[in-house]
Parts: structure tokens; C-alpha cells; sequence
């Protein structure tokens, strides 16, 4: 892995998978993604990954007039990077997970390297009531799901969006996913240095354990060298220990409400600031200095902020 003295850390702030009825503190609505988007970054988040949500449901959204309403209120008031997903909603078609990164020509898009089971549907059976009709369907729908990336989205996906000077955060879910990755770059369609971030312990991909991390990250190390640097992002209680353990590694965090909406056991973050502000005392407390937006981007040889379209 390409080595760095500075961990970069990403803060996720909403998502698709966690639902309103979850926590009163997930961001949801513009006003709530922009100011907890700032927030994260002033606490130390050297990229925000952003999805949209509907305005008044809350439900996932791709259409880039929602992510308009917060995107240059960021732009503005920090100088983070923007990472737009291009995993979108659950079912969503693929022109609609592409519609805002094509949009925006974010510095970064996410970009997931293969298809999975995706299953978050035992998050319905632990809540009676929903907020929104929306909510409960849409979990449960998950038991019968599957995440469709398959190499023909990925490739449309890496050519359209490079052609405006989008890099990648490449989500690796398994081992498979980065042999994948390995395909496009013997292919000449993507380049180093790599920006991947291994997803542990959901349902249908790599679980987080301690043992997987390090089969994923020698396995990185076989296939791009020094072309990659890898961060860790894992669902839940394990949010923090895994990032914790790639950070000692030599790797690069990703915490964010998207990925946990706990701050510790049984205790809900109040803000995606909360959890950055967490992981980086920790890191602080081991002497791991955290990297500026401007560092990273330097480390991902990204474009800059200056050449958005937001």
C-alpha cells in the first residue's frame, strides 16, 4: 500500500440505509445534511460522502435538484471533499445512481465493485411503528434483494465520470470486488493511486473481523502494489475498533451515521460531527496525526474543488 504519515478520514453523513424512525439525529432533510456536512468537516472529515433524501420522508433520493439544496451550502462554508455516491437508493436504476455525480463532477464518486445479497431487513422486525410508509417495505424488501454492480455498470460508470475528472472511492464488500478492480486496472480504465474502501459486516458482503481486514489488505497489496491506499469502513458496534485497526496499519477511516448512527453501545450519536470528533481523539491518543482536505487531496491526486460543478 502506498504509504502515507497522515490517516484520511471520510465522515458518511446520511446514506440510504438507515431509515428516520432509526434515530432523530440522522440528517435527512437539506438544511440537517448541509449543517451536519459542515459540522463533520470543521471536527476534522477531510471528505464528506453525501447521499440526497426526499424532503419530507426522508426516503433516498438521486435526483440532483436534492442534492442542489445542500451542495454549495458546502461548497461554501468548508473545504472538504465532496464525494457524491453512485450506489444511490436501494433498487434504484442505474441512471438514477449516476444522475448527480454526472451532475456535480464531484472530486470523488463512489463506485462499487460488484454485485451482493444486500440484506438489511432485520432492522423492520426490531421496530413497531414507522414514521413513514415508506420505511418498512423498503427494509424488508432487502431478504430478496441483490446489489446489482455488474461489470457493465461499472464500466459505463468509471467512463462517464472520468471523462469530467472524477476519482473514485472504490467500495470493495469482498475479496472478490477487489480482484474486480484489478480487472479494470489491467484494463487501462482506472488508474493509481487507488482510493479503496473495504465495507465490512453487512449482510451478504465480508464480515468485520479483524482477520478479513488483514486478508483484504494483503490481498490489495498483491494486486496494486503501491497504486492504492485503503480505507476501512465497518456497519455498527464495529465502526470504530475496525477503523481504529486499519488506522494503526497505515490506513485510512470512514465513520459517518450512514455506516452507524451509535456514538457507543446503546447511545445514539447526536450528530456525524460527534463520531468524527470521536475517531480522531483516538487517533490523537496514538500519535496519528489526521490529513487536511488539501492533503488528501494530494494522496488521491484529485482535481480540486475549483473544478466542481456545484
Amino acid at each position: 500500500m502506498r504509504p502515507s504519515s497522515k490517516v484520511i478520514v471520510s465522515c458518511a453523513i446520511t446514506g440510504s440505509i438507515h431509515t428516520p424512525t432509526m434515530s432523530p439525529y440522522l440528517p435527512v432533510s437539506a438544511e440537517a445534511i448541509g449543517t451536519q456536512a459542515i459540522d463533520a468537516a470543521r471536527a476534522g472529515a477531510a471528505i464528506l460522502h453525501l447521499h440526497a433524501r426526499v424532503e419530507g420522508t426522508g426516503a433516498p433520493s438521486q435526483k440532483p435538484e436534492d442534492y442542489a439544496r445542500f451542495l454549495p451550502r458546502i461548497r461554501d462554508n468548508c473545504d472538504a471533499v465532496v464525494n457524491i455516491t453512485t450506489g444511490g437508493g436501494l433498487g434504484m436504476s442505474l441512471e438514477d445512481r449516476l444522475a448527480p455525480a454526472l451532475a456535480f463532477a464531484p472530486e470523488l464518486a463512489s463506485m462499487n465493485m460488484g454485485s451482493l445479497n444486500f440484506n438489511i431487513s432485520g432492522a423492520a422486525s426490531k421496530i413497531k411503528e414507522f414514521q413513514h410508509d415508506w420505511e418498512r417495505p423498503y427494509l424488508e424488501m432487502t431478504q430478496d434483494f441483490i446489489l446489482s454492480n455488474t461489470f457493465t455498470q461499472i464500466e459505463r460508470g468509471i467512463r462517464t465520470l472520468s471523462e469530467q475528472g472524477t476519482r473514485f472511492e472504490y467500495e470493495c464488500y469482498d475479496v472478490g470486488h477487489l480482484y474486480n478492480l484489478a480487472h479494470f486496472l489491467d484494463r487501462g480504465l482506472v488508474d493509481g493511486p487507488l482510493f479503496v474502501q473495504g465495507v465490512f459486516g453487512i449482510l451478504g458482503g465480508i464480515a468485520a473481523e479483524t482477520e478479513h481486514l488483514l486478508h483484504m489488505r494483503r490481498t490489495a497489496d498483491r494486486l496494486f502494489g503501491d497504486q492504492y491506499v485503503m480505507s476501512v469502513l465497518a456497519a455498527g458496534r464495529h465502526q470504530m475498533p475496525m477503523a481504529v485497526t486499519n488506522a494503526t496499519l497505515g490506513g485510512h477511516v470512514r465513520v459517518g451515521l450512514e455506516d452507524s448512527i451509535y456514538i457507543a453501545k446503546g447511545e445514539l450519536a447526536q450528530s456525524n460531527a460527534q463520531q468524527v470528533e470521536k475517531i480522531t481523539r483516538i487517533l490523537n491518543e496514538l500519535s496519528i496525526e489526521t490529513a487536511t482536505p488539501d492533503e488528501a487531496r494530494a494522496m488521491l491526486g484529485l482535481k480540486g474543488a475549483a473544478h466542481v460543478k456545484f
